[in-house]
């Protein structure tokens, strides 16, 4: 990519050795703070299908929420530097991800409970399922410097816009605020992610790891850069009015979809959707709310969510476009995938009964 004289890429410096080392210490002190908030905050107890957690995310998350502002708003805080150590923080937490997973393959815990582990499929995918380190669990940790982590490199792609250009444009607003949205309804619904696959059957390996380090903060962050240095295209009012209806509908989908299965695999049936007793199909297939219009609906929101933020930088580049147009791509394979398993899991009689009644996949009328 070439930087142009007036892009928010000109203030991103060349690796040094001075910027590796000032790069490690910031990530290492980054780190250690979240992991000591994750230890030392209050915590609110959540049950898992196989053991309760104690979680602290909200807590964080209002902290930074609270700290942050006042940190700006009194000349303390700057969050340009990361701007600055980008190519540097991206080699460097990639070399931690390395020697991290490591350490997972090698302590001794791991050692005990694979006595028979291989090389590097259990280094990939972990040899512990819930690794523990000083009363706090590993995998579920890791969301936080990921999502937070997600966060400050967006405020720190906001700074650089008003540091180069003078002020948020309208395209940046609605971009921190689509994220500010979408990290805030994950913590108020911290429990839910502890009923995913990704906590209840995968080991905590390098795959988790580089994903909570590597992928969610550097690739979701992506559309920033050029939300940041799109200045002379203004969306149109009537742009404005679409993304914003884009991404709160999706939002409500991808959320309140997810959120309705989960009640009602943690509560049971004695909750309600929508306001309606739940009506389950054979006991055991939901009915109600989105999973009575589609199987897969919440795919369909996550996508509108990614392609709303994506929308706020713009034509500029179809780099921004990558992560939601490549989740149309994967979903629809997971969707289909789904439909297999779920298919040998129900049965036929019964899983054609339930697509009668949920008779679309992801889109209503087209797939």
């Amino acid at each position: 990519m070439t930087i142009e004289s007036e892009s928010v890429w000109s203030y991103v410096e060349s690796p040094s050795v001075d910027g590796f080392i000032e790069a490690a210490s910031y990530f290492l002190i980054y780190m250690i703070g979240m992991f000591l908030l994750s230890r030392f905050l209050p915590s609110i107890e959540a049950k898992s299908p196989k053991k309760t957690y104690q979680l602290t995310g909200l807590y964080v998350f209002i902290l930074l929420t609270i700290l942050i502002p006042i940190g700006y708003y009194t000349g303390n805080i700057s969050f340009l530097f990361i701007i600055k150590k980008f190519i540097s923080f991206f080699i460097v937490i990639n070399i931690f991800a390395i020697l991290f997973s490591l350490y997972l393959f090698l302590r001794p815990e791991a050692v005990r409970s694979a006595l028979n582990a291989k090389f590097p499929i259990d280094y990939w995918h972990g040899r512990e399922k819930d690794p523990m380190l000083f009363g706090v669990d590993l995998k579920v940790f890791f969301y936080q410097p990921s999502l937070i982590g997600l966060a400050l490199a967006n405020l720190s792609l906001a700074e650089a816009q008003i540091s180069l250009h003078g002020a948020l444009t309208v395209e940046m607003i609605l971009y921190q605020s689509f994220w500010y949205l979408y990290l805030f309804t994950h913590y108020i619904r911290e429990d839910f992610m502890l009923w995913t696959f990704d906590i209840i059957e995968d080991h905590f390996g390098f795959m988790l790891v580089w994903g909570d380090l590597i992928y969610v903060p550097f690739l979701y962050s992506i559309a920033g850069w050029y939300v940041a240095d799109n200045v002379h295209s203004p969306m149109s009012m009537t742009r404005v009015i679409i993304t914003l209806l884009l991404h709160f509908i999706g939002h409500y989908v991808f959320r309140e979809s997810n959120w309705q299965k989960f009640d009602v695999r943690k509560y049971g049936s004695q909750v309600k959707i929508w306001g309606k007793k739940v009506e389950l199909l054979e006991g055991r297939l939901l009915l109600s709310g989105f999973w009575g219009i589609g199987r897969h609906v919440n795919y369909t929101g996550e996508i509108l969510v990614y392609l709303s933020i994506a929308l706020c930088s713009g034509t500029v580049s179809y780099v921004p476009y990558i992560l939601p147009f490549s989740l149309v791509i994967l979903l629809s394979q997971r969707a289909s995938r789904d439909d297999q398993r779920c298919r040998k899991k129900y049965g036929d009689k019964i899983w054609n009964q339930y697509c009668q009644a949920a008779k679309f996949r992801m889109i209503p009328f087209i797939y």
